[in-house]
């Protein structure tokens, strides 16, 4: 149960109306107990009264009355439990989401990149769904139901001491053991349920996502039925969360009614030492709506395996500690940014081979430095260190003079601009994919800025309110790469850094970047990443990387002169 502890916290936040909504379930039972018993013994009451000569003093108004106000009490009551209980979850899922969130974000891409994106999701959404078990079906129905079990038993010992202590310390058993028994013979199914619930969502992206190319290889038919042998072991967990369910309030309806009998026979001769009477049917009456404080629970728990699988998930990502760390304040810096790294070496988690070896590499200050090497060579990871999605193992990168592990992450992301070898692209507008990069621009600069980089195509029509889709399905690879362009260009930063910029583009249109680059790196440290030997001679300076270690670094004449490594690349060309 340890794992519910995190969850339970964030209830501090919403104790009025979760503890409101439990006061409102309390007085909806008392109400619904209370119409129950009243009327039991009102009927038989009555029923006496009308075969003696008391059916002429029998007040028939008053019980009536009760009955009636407890009838109207019920129904107003269990209206607002609903009201106040629901509300106050939506709420806290709504926190726990938040809450979710920010524990994921300074996970990525360190400790999550091994989880398939379909899994976040069900983990944003089942999982976190799941956790409104926690308050509807396992805390409020045990608190409600120990405080009805107690009133109960009250109300009994007040006309028989005996016959109420008997009936409360049945039902209290009931109580205990009946959530016990069903968390065990439920709780493996219900962590199978969880389980499979993922995978189903994550098979069903998969096959969704890669549909085109499962087509063209033929593999399409594997996929659907992973999809459908998912679907099935999922509909077995309900099928057997369902029957078990019927299970447990059968049986429970089955000890109501030995418990029915039992009550029957201890109050024949008489309740509270006297005659038999009609309080023998309000003591019978009273047993059988005490039904009602222990029907929510008879199928509750069945779901704690599924809620505390849920937990244990959530809990993967809540417990854990990023890679990188942030600190809050602002570091004081020369405004100079310039880029140091001073013996930086990193592999990735997991990998015992270092991607990048003993780095050493000062960029002053407004310089154009080109890094050059082969797929797998380091280059990206240059960037990737700099951005801080990872920390040096060995070694210290520097900006503008300062540790880069001294800079808040909104003062780094604002002083760097980047043009990444993946572009994503949000299920959005047009608009709302270039606002991200500078929410106060007027759609004029947005349209002046794409005309820039080629896609004033994109806006004809509808113009910025171009739907672009999940992923940009609409865009080619080129027109994806020219918007994450674009956003480099409007985020304006003094740091920009290129991951194969051109990469997929035409030669024509790569002369036109390449020219707009040339204008745009004024007053700007620019680091451009490239395994293309195109336009180079226009850099300060040519840095060749090979496998993870500086192999020349100078001007490219000086490069050319030398007649080493790079010159060799260039005679290939």
């Amino acid at each position: 149960m340890r794992e519910l502890l995190p969850y339970i916290k964030l209830y501090k936040k919403h104790w009025f109306g979760l503890s409101l909504g439990m006061l409102l379930a309390f007085l909806t039972l008392a109400a619904s107990i209370g119409l129950l018993t009243l009327s039991g013994w009102f009927l038989s009451a009555a029923a006496v009264a009308g075969l003696t000569i008391a059916r002429e003093t029998f007040n028939y108004m008053l019980p009536g009355a009760f009955v009636r106000g407890f009838a109207m009490g019920r129904t107003a009551g269990r209206w607002g439990e609903r009201v106040v209980s629901h509300n106050a979850t939506f709420k806290l899922l709504t926190d726990l989401r938040i809450f979710f969130f920010s524990k994921l974000a300074p996970l990525i891409p360190g400790r999550v990149s091994n989880l398939r994106d379909a899994d976040l999701l069900n983990r944003l959404v089942a999982d976190i769904d799941a956790m409104d078990h926690v308050y509807l079906r396992l805390v409020s129905p045990m608190v409600v139901g120990s405080l009805g079990i107690a009133g109960l038993t009250a109300l009994i010992c007040w006309f028989d001491t005996d016959l109420g202590l008997t009936l409360g310390a049945i039902l209290f058993v009931l109580l205990l053991s009946w959530p016990v028994l069903f968390y065990k013979l439920g709780k493996r199914n219900g962590s199978e349920l969880t389980q499979n619930k993922a995978e189903l969502r994550v098979t069903t992206l998969d096959w969704l996502q890669g549909y085109s190319e499962l087509t063209l290889f033929g593999a399409e038919e594997r996929y659907r039925n992973a999809i459908l042998n998912a679907q099935d072991r999922l509909l077995k967990n309900q099928m057997f969360n369902a029957h078990f369910a019927g299970l447990a309030q059968a049986l429970l309806m089955l000890a109501n009614g030995w418990t029915i009998a039992l009550m029957l026979w201890l109050a024949a001769d008489g309740v509270g030492g006297n005659m038999p009477d009609p309080m023998i049917a309000l003591v019978v009456f009273a047993t059988m709506a005490s039904v009602e404080l222990l029907m929510p629970i008879a199928g509750a728990f069945q779901h704690l395996g599924q809620t505390l699988t849920s937990a244990r998930r959530l809990n993967d990502i809540i417990l854990s500690e990023p890679d990188v760390q942030f600190p809050e304040q602002k570091v004081n810096h020369d405004e100079q940014y310039s880029i140091e790294y001073n013996s930086v070496s990193f592999q990735y988690p997991d990998s015992d081979a270092k991607v990048v070896k003993n780095i050493n590499l000062h960029i002053p200050a407004k310089h154009r430095i080109a890094v050059v090497g082969q797929t797998g060579s380091g280059k990206s990871t240059l960037l990737q260190l700099l951005n801080r999605y990872w920390d040096v193992q060995q070694g210290e990168i520097k900006l503008a003079g300062q540790p880069i592990s001294d800079w808040s992450e909104s003062q780094l992301r604002e002083a760097i601009s980047v043009v990444s070898q993946r572009v994503d692209i949000l299920n959005g507008s047009l608009r709302d994919n270039l606002l991200m990069a500078s929410p106060e621009a007027e759609d004029s600069v947005l349209a002046a800025t794409l005309t820039k980089v080629g896609l004033e195509k994109l806006l004809e029509d509808t113009g910025l309110d171009t739907w672009l889709g999940d992923g940009g399905r609409q865009l080619s690879g080129g027109e994806k790469r020219r918007i994450g362009i674009a956003r480099a260009l409007l985020h304006n930063a003094p740091i920009l850094l290129l991951d194969e910029p051109t990469e997929g583009l035409d030669k024509q249109t790569e002369q036109q970047i390449m020219q707009l680059f040339e204008e745009h790196f004024e007053s700007k440290t620019v680091l451009f990443i490239t395994h293309r030997l195109v336009n180079l001679d226009k850099m300060d300076s040519i840095c060749l990387i090979e496998q993870g270690e500086i192999v020349e670094h100078g001007s490219h004449q000086e490069l050319i002169s030398q007649r080493g490594r790079y010159y060799e690349l260039n005679q290939t060309l």
